[in-house]
């Protein structure tokens, strides 16, 4: 009864957080009404940018902290809790310049945190949702996913992102090789392309053998806001 009542806790406190930060997701054009992420920063100024993937739950801002332990049991007010936040890797850029930036959130039950990312593990799923949303304080990016893989957590061409700062073909190789599924219009034109495209990588633990992690991989594309 106490486990049950603990895990009943845990969820209702993730989305009680989740409930509150949803009224600050920051407005995408200047023109709209509405908060930005200035409002986010005055909560945490460890907030770096806000990420949503259409058709699933994920719909979060992203913290960045000192370690990738400062947020791994932290929620965005600074307090204790279990379903963490969802951050960036702390060796990564704060303003996402990399080429290759790394997210991380907690595999949760009804859909909180990085729960909805074993979606993409169904080929329908995959195939029919491939768009998202990242926002920063001075840019938007619309987010194009093109491969879900399941991959072991000491895997470096996934977890260690100084490899791909400045070159990502090994990564392409990497990925056409071992994902689940791949977007292949997209990733030809990741090919085709002479500047050098930008990733997000977003994981979360998964079942399919120890430490597993379920991986989604998305190219960001810059769109033009209304000043």
């Amino acid at each position: 009864s106490y486990a049950l009542w603990d895990n009943n806790r845990v969820y209702a406190s993730a989305g009680d957080v989740q409930d509150d930060m949803i009224k600050l997701k920051p407005k995408i054009d200047e023109d709209e009404s509405g908060p930005s992420l200035e409002d986010l920063l005055a909560v945490n100024s460890d907030v770096r940018a806000w990420v949503s993937l259409d058709g699933t739950e994920i719909d979060y801002p992203i913290l960045q902290g000192s370690t990738n332990l400062s947020y791994i049991n932290t929620d965005v007010y600074g307090n204790f809790a279990l379903a963490g936040s969802i951050f960036l890797d702390s060796r990564n850029d704060a303003n996402f310049l990399d080429t290759y930036s790394l997210l991380y959130g907690h595999n949760m039950e009804n859909s909180r945190m990085f729960g909805d990312l074993n979606l993409y593990k169904e080929e329908n799923f995959f195939r029919e949702n491939q768009t998202g949303t990242l926002i920063l304080p001075d840019r938007v990016y619309k987010l194009e996913i093109y491969a879900c893989l399941i991959v072991p957590s000491s895997e470096d061409s996934i977890f260690d992102p100084n490899q791909w700062q400045g070159e990502i073909d090994e990564l392409l190789r990497f990925t056409e090789n071992n994902a689940l599924y791949l977007n292949n219009d997209t990733v030809k034109n990741m090919h085709s392309v002479n500047e050098v495209p930008q990733i997000l990588s977003l994981t979360t633990c998964s079942s399919e053998f120890t430490d597993a992690r379920t991986v989604v991989l998305a190219v960001l594309k810059e769109i033009t806001t209304s000043n």
